[in-house]
């Protein structure tokens, strides 16, 4: 029976990847005058953006970097929440589950989006590719949740959409339940052997009341 439950943001909250995708090529093509396809992006994730910004820009750093902040707000619009999430996140506070983020995203970019969205008040801690010194796949994220609120491994429960989230929950000793509403990654994440897999959030939404403990 679950008492803490882990989000991932991107695929898994919204449906933020093509605004991902953009921002970076807006970025690119100012910089680097070219621009790059949605794979070469997706191969790219891990880091945070400001490392992959830095890589690419060097000197310009700064610049880039406000630049890719300010077009990822400005253009936010285009991400949207998976219907059904709010109304998930709402229920699950309003019985007194703990809520965590742990995405890869910078802190920057993570709050911009869950602010944009309406949802960082549900969150009792956010961990961002920021707030550790080894990102997913390490289980470094979990770990300071499960830590934070002393539960045992069994009480808690990822939800993500990538490899890096399954490889980071094995890592970690809890289960993991793949969101695959929006996964860019679909066929590598069945081939690694998720504990739960979900096709639409409220298919997670019937499992989570059956499983979790309110007590």
């Amino acid at each position: 029976m679950f008492k803490g439950i882990i989000f991932d943001i991107d695929g898994t909250l919204t449906s933020t990847n093509q605004l991902i995708f953009d921002s970076f090529n807006h970025i690119a093509e100012k910089y680097l005058n070219r621009t790059f396809t949605d794979e070469e992006i997706i191969s790219l994730f891990g880091p945070t953006e400001d490392v992959i910004l830095k890589d690419w820009c060097g000197d310009d750093f700064e610049l880039a970097q406000k630049d890719y902040y300010e077009y990822y707000k400005s253009h936010h619009s285009i991400a949207q929440l998976y219907p059904g999430i709010k109304d998930l996140l709402i229920h699950l506070k309003t019985i007194g589950i703990l809520l965590s983020i742990f995405t890869g995203k910078g802190k920057q970019a993570s709050l911009i989006t869950l602010e944009e969205l309406g949802i960082i008040n549900y969150f009792d801690l956010i961990i961002t590719g920021d707030d550790v010194e080894n990102h997913k796949p390490s289980s470094e994220g979990i770990v300071k949740f499960i830590y934070k609120y002393n539960f045992k491994k069994d009480e808690v429960l990822m939800i993500g959409d990538s490899v890096a989230d399954v490889k980071a929950s094995k890592e970690a000793g809890i289960k993991i339940a793949s969101a695959m509403w929006d996964s860019y990654a679909a066929e590598r994440v069945k081939n690694l052997g998720s504990d739960y897999y979900f096709n639409t959030v409220d298919e997670l939404k019937e499992f989570l009341l059956k499983n979790i403990n309110i007590t």
